[in-house]
């Protein structure tokens, strides 16, 4: 007779078992995903090498660094000839052999930096053979990125916490108006800038709370209560705004401006200092969510609880964790974040609120949750992307592009890439199970 030892708890149990086991793509995948990467590898070699001005490019990396690295000037069609052809060497392995899922994001990153750099190139090189090269400053360039994806990324870290749990939080626009509204009243009226972030983050997190109430107590719809409390938040900001704001901006209106904070030593790191360690608060809060959110999702016994409500809440009832408790404390949790992004918005950049100042910046995040797959990580990348595409606006307007090149166009390419993640054409996706569904009060 063998001894049985004492059965392992529920959520040691639970960690024995991955959710993804690493194993070769599907026959469809693996076709679907290798032709994507020789069309792409096409246009990359077709479009920006081939169809370029014939001048060369420079890249400078300056961004304000005390200590500036040299510039890289580069051919203006060898150049993205040469990556175009190793995205197409990446369709052929893809097409050939399958690359792994586990490599696939690294895949992708490969060829979204191979597209992105030769698109560069083009725009630069519309001077012409002999021409002085056009340059453009990517430390710059990075910046305006960070700058614009700080909001998507606490927008976005809000609805991969929502999800996660089993809420789909489409009033991530609504949290972050009101954050951005509450900040500035607030900082306005005590006086502080800090205390205008903590009350931005505390009306989001209110926001939060009546999404839980209505989806987790009352089982109404998640999306068009999303809908219906973004509507609310609109309205009530822009009535707040004219009955107030506008009456008396002095009194109600007038909160300044959240200064950078310089991170001594790092700061002066060329590329990296200027990047990173110049932001003000709001910018260094948001390293800690994404730090804090990746540990606590995939490290930490309640994180491990939270993945197993958002998958099976039946489930992870039947072995003791409370799944309406976990649901709200996390959608809570979720609207301050969001109600931070709100906070960046106003008294993070202008200082002043004015109406619908997120301006869709919600709808974004969302977005943003599902081509990073809801992981911390991935939505972030997916939140720098669509900021970066919106600074590239920007530079590229004023670049000698052999052809104009709408801004509409650079919009769009997030949002393409975000319906072909969706698709499953760049690798499995797919939403945590228990997302949207209501579960017994």
């Amino acid at each position: 007779m063998s001894a049985v030892g004492p059965a392992p708890a529920p959520d040691e149990e639970l960690v024995k078992n991955p959710e993804v086991v690493a194993v070769r793509p599907s026959v469809r995948s693996r076709l679907v995903g290798g032709i994507l990467l020789l069309v792409v590898g096409a246009v990359t070699v077709l479009g920006w090498g081939l169809g370029s001005g014939g001048g060369d490019a420079t890249f400078r990396f300056g961004g304000g660094s005390a200590v500036e690295l040299p510039d890289l000037t580069v051919p203006g069609t060898a150049t993205p000839v040469l990556l175009g052809l190793l995205v197409v060497a990446l369709g052929v392995w893809q097409l050939a052999v399958g690359v792994p899922r586990r490599r696939q994001p690294l895949v992708v990153g490969v060829a979204a930096f191979c597209f992105i750099v030769a698109f560069l190139c083009w725009a630069m090189s519309g001077g012409g053979p002999g021409a002085p090269a056009a340059s453009i400053d990517a430390v710059r360039l990075l910046q305006l990125t960070i700058f614009l994806a700080t909001p998507l990324i606490l927008g976005a870290m809000a609805g991969v916490l929502g999800e996660r749990s089993g809420i789909v939080n489409v009033a991530i626009e609504g949290q972050m108006l009101t954050g951005a509204f509450f900040g500035a009243l607030v900082a306005t009226m005590a006086g502080s800038l800090g205390i205008g972030v903590v009350g931005a983050v505390l009306s989001g997190a209110v926001v939060g709370l009546l999404l839980a109430v209505f989806a987790i107590k009352y089982r109404i719809n998640q999306v068009i209560l999303g809908v219906v409390l973004n509507a609310a938040a609109l309205g009530f900001t822009g009535w707040a705004y004219k009955a107030l704001m506008q009456t008396d901006t002095g009194a109600y209106n007038s909160p300044g401006v959240l200064q950078p904070l310089p991170i001594p030593l790092l700061a002066d790191i060329p590329v990296l200092g200027p990047l990173l360690f110049r932001g003000n608060i709001v910018v260094y809060l948001m390293y800690a969510v994404i730090i804090a959110l990746q540990i606590v999702l995939f490290r930490t016994r309640w994180g491990l609880r939270t993945r197993a409500v958002g998958e099976h809440p039946k489930a992870a009832a039947t072995v003791g964790i409370p799944v309406l408790k976990v649901r709200y404390v996390n959608v809570v949790v979720a609207g301050g974040m969001a109600g931070l992004a709100g906070a960046y918005l106003s008294i993070g950049t202008i200082g002043p609120f004015t109406e619908n100042m997120s301006a869709g910046k919600g709808f974004i995040a969302l977005a943003a949750v599902i081509f990073g797959r809801w992981s911390p990580v991935g939505a972030m990348f997916a939140s720098l992307l669509f900021g970066f595409f919106a600074a590239l606006q920007t530079f590229v307007g004023v670049l000698p592009t052999p052809v104009g090149v709408p801004g509409s166009f650079l919009a769009m390419l997030p949002y393409l890439a975000t319906i072909l993640a969706v698709a499953g054409f760049v690798g499995r996706s797919r939403a945590p199970r228990a997302a949207g569904e209501p579960y017994p009060a």
